[in-house]
């Protein structure tokens, strides 16, 4: 049954559903600030610490991505024996600590340490939020929905970077790194940018224990009245019986718990594979060194670091723009659709970044061509991805694949941000960005031939039919 002509007798609180959804979508809004704010905050720690190595900078800026990997790799585990409430619970308190720690960090290794801290947090919050909205959101609603947790990442990212163009005061050209460290930038401006994340932190801390757990966890643990409880929050009775059902016919009592070597059996090894296929891609697709290394790439283009900072927010805002304008053409136009559109796209403009770094076309056009790419990116990779990975895993080892596809996503992150450098040095700019136009290219080769339709149908439907090993024909075309 396509649950989007679902019987009318089962009516939805459609109000309590976008509330639910949005509280566990502000672990996207931390992770999206914790992890853009270094970038705003870089001069000026590295001088207040005196950093002037290079792998003293790296170290820094990727410190966190070790916590991410933590993170993603415990994910499943927690989620699987804790529900999804608790360990986003956990991700909240995490990210508290590492706003507080990273604020008043008294040495370099304890800001690296908060660092740390803060990125186990990402981790968490970036497998557990969309597969939360995903196992609450009904079918017609779950793309928008999961869509939003990349909306509220967008929002935390555009939040970091306003927050720091406010606190940080104009830098003259010249200025040495003791004048820097000397500086009020330099002593406190880079600690208030870390500390202002204590106030959605702590507000995400507090609004987790208002919504429910997860009604499939529930069913999955043999707590059956609860989640029954949780699904009448969500809908009438009707919705809620129905809803439980259909999560009983895909969690059988010889499949309810279900080992990790599960996941190479030969009806799940598949579909893990496009799982954690997407989640690599997402990443080296390379729109993220735009943002992690937004000053080196601006200063390559020839601005100076006050119209980095500006530009850093230009980009931004256009994520945050095309961000909202994707939310309703997840579900409308479907997800497949959107990441050919993405990848081949993206394939396009980095041709013609490699184009103009190679002849000297600098400056404004530079400028433009990276935000069509961000708008690109963030209409169509960045939230369908997130989309797609809290779908397409089977009830019975969702937990466990999507904390293996987010591991695989942070471990591609981390070598994506430390291979830049040493591919910008050996290859410059321009083989960089063609060397990632080539990946997006083989990127939209993959999905068009694996990657499945989803939109419009429940969890369980698309469970049956990815086990039954119809992906591609079954799904590929599927419309509502």
């Amino acid at each position: 049954m396509n649950r989007l002509h679902t019987d009318t007798s089962q009516r939805l609180n459609n109000r309590n559903i976008w509330l639910i959804s949005l509280v566990a979508a502000c672990g996207g809004l931390l992770f999206g600030y914790d992890w853009v704010v270094i970038g705003g905050a870089k001069p000026f720690y590295e001088a207040h610490f005196n950093i002037t190595s290079a792998s003293l900078s790296g170290w820094a800026m990727s410190s966190a991505l070790v916590g991410c990997m933590l993170g993603a790799f415990i994910a499943g585990t927690l989620a699987d024996k804790y529900g999804r409430k608790r360990p986003l619970l956990l991700a909240a308190t995490l990210f508290v600590l590492s706003a507080w720690g990273t604020a008043i960090a008294w040495s370099f290794n304890t800001f690296v340490f908060f660092r740390i801290v803060g990125g186990v947090g990402i981790g968490l919050a970036s497998a557990l939020s969309p597969m939360y909205i995903a196992e609450i959101a009904p079918a017609e609603k779950r793309g928008k929905l999961v869509a939003m947790n990349q909306l509220t990442i967008v929002i935390g990212v555009l939040a970091a970077q306003l927050i720091n163009l406010m606190i940080a005061q104009p830098v003259p050209s010249t200025a040495t790194l003791t004048e820097i460290s000397a500086s009020w930038n330099g002593q406190l401006g880079w600690r208030y940018m870390f500390g202002a994340e204590l106030v959605p932190a702590i507000a995400f801390m507090v609004l987790i224990f208002a919504i429910p757990e997860s009604p499939r966890w529930l069913v999955k643990v043999g707590r059956d009245n609860h989640a029954l409880k949780c699904l009448l929050k969500l809908g009438n009775r009707q919705y809620a019986e129905t809803t439980i059902a259909e999560i009983r016919t895909t969690l059988s009592a010889e499949t309810k718990q279900l080992p990790i070597n599960a996941l190479l059996r030969p009806d799940i090894k598949p579909i893990l594979i496009i799982g954690v296929t997407l989640a690599i891609f997402q990443q080296w697709c390379g729109i993220n060194i735009i943002f992690n290394y937004a000053q080196e790439i601006f200063a390559s283009a020839g601005f100076d670091i006050n119209d980095t900072l500006k530009s850093i927010v230009a980009t931004g805002l256009i994520n945050l723009l095309f961000t909202i304008l994707a939310i309703p053409f997840v579900d409308k136009i479907g997800r497949r659709k959107l990441m050919i559109i993405g990848s081949a796209g993206l394939t396009v403009i980095y041709g013609l970044m490699a184009f103009a770094y190679a002849n000297s076309i600098l400056g404004l056009p530079v400028l433009v061509l990276v935000l069509i790419a961000i708008s690109i990116y963030a209409m169509t990779l960045a939230p369908v991805t997130w989309v797609l990975l809290s779908e397409i895993f089977p009830n019975k080892v969702r937990g466990t694949a999507m904390s293996v596809a987010t591991l695989a996503l942070w471990i591609a992150c981390f070598v994506l941000t430390y291979t830049f450098p040493l591919l910008n040095s050996g290859l410059g700019a321009s083989g960089s960005f063609l060397l990632y136009g080539i990946i997006c290219a083989l990127g939209c080769a993959f999905i068009v031939k694996n990657v499945p339709e989803t939109k419009g149908r429940s969890l369980e439907e698309l469970e049956k039919e990815m086990l039954k090993g119809r992906t591609k024909k079954s799904l590929k075309d599927a419309t509502v």
